[in-house]
């Protein structure tokens, strides 16, 4: 949904990542645009400011210094006594950059500004210069230089909406320059001569650094963004199914936070899910944590529908699990039920098989989710070279009321509340136990089951690659908030930028 916007690449790249679509008022909205609304992200100014010291800041700013393409500059000056002085710059390159702080402001005007204090950066290459005299003498000279430069980075961020989508504009860009000094090589020319360079090459220096420098960082930004996005859209597509998180409404910029909007709308073979009386509204969500996600009952029961169609609600249990529920308790109606229904066969040559046979109706609530669902178990006989021998067959309608946790790296699905009903059965007699086991053993495997698959398929994702700290995941009616502070892992952008600059 906007989990992508988890991925969070620095101060530069932190803001682009977890408002990867929150954009500038280009894209046309209905005039209820909240009412349209499945998914919200909102990042908050502690974000922004815990992160502005970061190492991945100055990664970004360094992979942009260094990918640049500085051109060649060339000129030329009349000179008393000397004559006509032409000069060149060639191979420039920027050798051991640093950065000292960092500091972000989120403004209303819809702008992230970024300012980047005490850029140090050594530039190296070759000087080129010849002179022809008022005796036609003419002298040419090639020597390696070093430019010795302090730079404060101003970078406002305009965030812009094109096709539903992103577009950073990154090109509102200054460039200060504290110093810049000129080095010949072992600083043994004559010092007329460095003076002489000095005052030529300064003030055009200074216009084409800062022209390739702040193209670079534009460059860098967008790429980050279609980066975001490629994770964003895959974290929310698994196989058919999949999230739409194109914007719902124009991004509100605060003073405090970054919120964006998106439909959360679920796609399934080329249908989708239609919302128009979503709950949401700014009030719903403090500021007291990092990173906010709010999602719509709508999102999740669209969600619950496509895994339904798509047969994913499907579960097998045999060997020892099959064991543990059916020996739960060791009681005459238990030693009875296992003898009616396996009758002397070993568990590990039985199969018990759970599906949904409609699809649930998903409601939240402020106790949790609460799952409404008929549900079919089947318990067969596994013979060798011969079909399944169908055991036990039963139906039941099904009550229950889960609360989400996520800890450890870990989605934890805990039933707090189950109700059921059995009908279609062909043992009444053993209805007593199995119902008591199904309540007992059967549903809290089952979830927990379900917790563990939807853990994978979010690792799988890269979820886990996060440090996500002290998050909570609360139900109200009609939609459901995850609040969390995190942590980026640097390597991942190391190794982004290392593939793509």
């Amino acid at each position: 949904m906007c989990w992508a916007g988890r991925m969070m690449l620095g101060t530069f790249s932190t803001l682009l990542v977890l408002v990867h679509t929150a954009a500038a008022a280009a894209c046309e909205f209905g005039p209820f645009p909240y009412r349209a609304t499945g998914i919200v992200c909102r990042m908050t100014k502690p974000a922004a400011l815990l992160c502005k010291l970061n190492q991945e800041t100055a990664q970004v700013i360094q992979a942009a210094f260094r990918s640049a393409k500085f051109p060649n500059i060339t000129g030329e000056r009349s000179m008393r006594l000397l004559g006509r002085v032409a000069y060149g710059l060639s191979n420039i390159q920027v050798n051991d950059l640093s950065i000292e702080r960092s500091e972000v402001e989120l403004k209303e005007d819809n702008a992230i500004h970024i300012s980047i204090k005490n850029v140090s950066a050594l530039f190296k290459g070759t000087l080129t210069y010849g002179y022809s005299g008022a005796w036609f003498l003419q002298l040419s000279h090639s020597v390696d230089f070093e430019i010795e430069s302090s730079i404060d980075l101003q970078l406002n961020i305009n965030l812009m909406c094109q096709k539903q989508q992103v577009a950073p504009d990154a090109s509102d860009c200054y460039l200060a320059f504290h110093k810049l000094t000129l080095h010949l090589q072992g600083d043994k020319q004559p010092g007329w001569l460095k003076q002489l360079f000095t005052d030529f090459i300064s003030f055009t220096l200074k216009l084409v650094l800062k022209r390739e420098v702040c193209k670079e960082i534009n460059a860098v930004a967008q790429t980050l963004t279609n980066f975001v996005l490629d994770l964003a859209a895959n974290f929310v597509r698994d196989k058919d199914i999949i999230v739409d998180i194109s914007l719902a409404s124009d991004p509100v910029i605060t003073a405090n936070y970054i919120e964006s909007h998106h439909k959360g709308l679920v796609l399934y073979n080329n249908t989708s899910s239609v919302l128009s009386d979503s709950v949401f509204s700014p009030s719903l969500l403090t500021e007291s944590r990092m990173l906010y996600f709010w999602i719509s009952e709508h999102s999740l029961s669209s969600l619950a529908a496509a895994a339904f169609l798509d047969g994913r609600l499907e579960l097998s249990l045999r060997g020892d699990k099959l064991q543990e529920l059916f020996e739960m308790e060791d009681t005459e109606a238990q030693q009875k039920a296992v003898q009616r229904i396996f009758q002397g066969t070993s568990y590990n040559d039985s199969v018990a098989k759970v599906w949904s046979l409609s699809q649930p109706q998903i409601s939240l609530q402020p106790e949790g989710t609460v799952v409404r669902s008929s549900v079919a178990v089947e318990v067969s006989i596994l013979l060798a070279g011969e079909e399944p021998l169908v055991a036990l067959y039963m139906e039941k309608e099904i009550t229950l009321t889960i609360q989400a946790t996520y800890a450890e790296k870990k989605l934890i699905l805990q039933p707090v509340d189950s109700r059921l009903v059995l009908f279609s059965l062909e043992n009444p007699s053993i209805q007593s136990f199995l119902q008591n086991m199904i309540l007992v053993a059967g549903i809290p495997e089952v979830t927990s089951r379900i917790g563990s698959t939807l853990t994978s398929l979010m690792n799988s994702k890269g979820l886990d690659l996060f440090d996500i700290i002290n998050p909570e995941i609360i139900t109200r009616k009609g939609y459901i908030i995850a609040q969390l502070d995190f942590g980026f892992p640097s390597h991942l952008l190391l190794n982004f930028l290392e593939k793509s600059l």
